[in-house]
């Protein structure tokens, strides 16, 4: 009889899912402080807060779809289409037409399984090998860039990243920090010919950074002259769910994808990301979602169908989760300002124009904030090294040895014992 076989030998992109990533070990920490270590300070990935206000929303929308008996029926046994519920994706164009005056229909708008995932779709739908020609790649304009993106490239070294260009807006001494697209820097990249699509998360996950107006105004220009497309990563952002501090304002072209997720909202759990672009491209992404999964989820649709046929989806932002972060992020910066700033001399907070992170940057410490990460975890205090952030760069940069991205998300006085020991930690390294 023949041996049993006890090692298996993965194929090259079953190892490279299977291998160490910054995602994997995040949602590892993540999970495991939201299920089997609650006592863990979490301060780390990015599950959205318990926000009443939303939660009471949800829980009302649940229970109008179980006391409609045949709503609840077809929520649970039907398969919708590899686009998205009918119903859904026609409201949620005709919400884009009606409150933005975006020129879209039902053809601009695709359905997947988190937002996560159709990134992964659209990512590899653009970038790689074309008839045998040289690989195309997706272009981070600005690092530090999310880092739920860097192993999602079935191709080896799909993402080219550019370094920022930094601003002190207050003056140094008031230790916070701005980064700055690099347009001359985007221009001369895209101007190599190699470059399919540029990607950027607007605001910024891990810094909370906002590209401004200008910015995205010109950045938008420059990928249409180059003949690329502009994505345009709407997690945290505008119109929902508005996770934005100051002004911002979303902004359609023909070229421009944008992707969105039910997630900051409150609603992690139903796994629904939506994507806008041209009609060519959310038909190949809903001929991938057919391929992977058959179809998507009915939950998350079938729960905001109301507030997206009303216009309320785009209101949950402005009243209830923009006021609940902001609060949340000046308590977090208080924190910092007493307990890291009297402890080190060199550090600066960058700006915090949206999501729910601080991006600390800790100049001239004298571990690797990987390194501080396993301290602070042996603490009972969970963060996210800057390392995972900065991939794709052409050359080694020591900037990113020396941040760290901070939750705000939880409870104040989780975040704030979580920032103390933070200091503690600082003092001693």
């Amino acid at each position: 009889m023949d041996s049993v076989q006890t090692a298996y030998a993965f194929s090259d992109v079953g190892a490279k899912f299977t291998r160490h990533s910054g995602i994997l070990e995040l949602m590892d920490d993540l999970g495991r402080a939201m299920t089997i270590h609650p006592d863990m300070l979490m301060l780390g990935g990015g599950n959205p807060a318990a926000v009443p206000q939303m939660q009471a929303l949800w829980r009302e929308q649940m229970n109008r779809l179980m006391a409609d008996g045949d709503a609840f029926d077809r929520l649970l046994a039907n398969y919708n289409p590899p686009q998205g519920n009918p119903h859904f994706v026609a409201a949620f164009a005709a919400m884009l037409q009606r409150e933005l005056g975006w020129p879209v229909g039902p053809e601009h708008v695709v359905v997947t399984s988190g937002e996560q995932s159709g990134l992964f779709f659209l990512f590899n739908l653009l970038a790689g090998r074309v008839d045998g020609r040289p690989a195309r790649r997706i272009l981070l304009p600005m690092a530090p860039e999310y880092i739920g993106y860097a192993d999602q490239g079935l191709s080896e070294d799909m993402f080219v990243t550019l370094r920022p260009t930094i601003s002190w807006p207050h003056g140094e001494e008031a230790h916070i920090f701005k980064y700055h697209l690099d347009l001359d820097a985007v221009a001369d990249r895209l101007a190599q010919g190699d470059i399919a699509a540029v990607a950027i998360s607007r605001p910024c996950n891990p810094t909370g950074n906002v590209l401004d107006h200008d910015e995205l105004i010109a950045l938008t220009e420059l990928t249409e002259r180059f003949g690329v497309l502009l994505i345009v990563d709407g997690a945290y952002g505008v119109p929902f769910p508005g996770i934005v501090f100051g002004e911002a304002e979303p902004h359609w072209a023909p070229h421009v994808v944008h992707t969105f997720s039910l997630s900051k909202l409150g609603l992690p759990g139903t796994r629904t990301g939506i994507i806008v672009g041209p009609p060519e491209i959310t038909a190949a992404l809903g001929s991938m979602v057919a391929i992977v999964g058959l179809a998507n989820s009915n939950l998350g649709q079938q729960l905001v169908l109301p507030l997206v046929e009303s216009g309320e989806l785009l209101t949950c932002g402005p009243k209830v989760l923009r006021p609940f972060y902001a609060a949340r992020s000046l308590a977090a910066q208080n924190a910092v300002r007493e307990f890291v700033g009297e402890r080190i001399d060199q550090w600066a907070m960058h700006e915090s124009q949206g999501a729910f992170f601080l991006w600390l940057w800790l100049r001239g410490l004298p571990i690797t904030t990987r390194d501080l990460y396993q301290r602070l975890k042996e603490r009972g205090v969970l963060v996210v090294p800057g390392e995972y952030f900065f991939y794709g760069l052409a050359e080694p940069w020591a900037h990113q040895h020396e941040c760290l991205r901070v939750s705000f998300a939880q409870a104040p006085e989780v975040v704030r014992e979580g920032i103390r020991l933070l200091g503690e930690e600082l003092s001693c390294a």
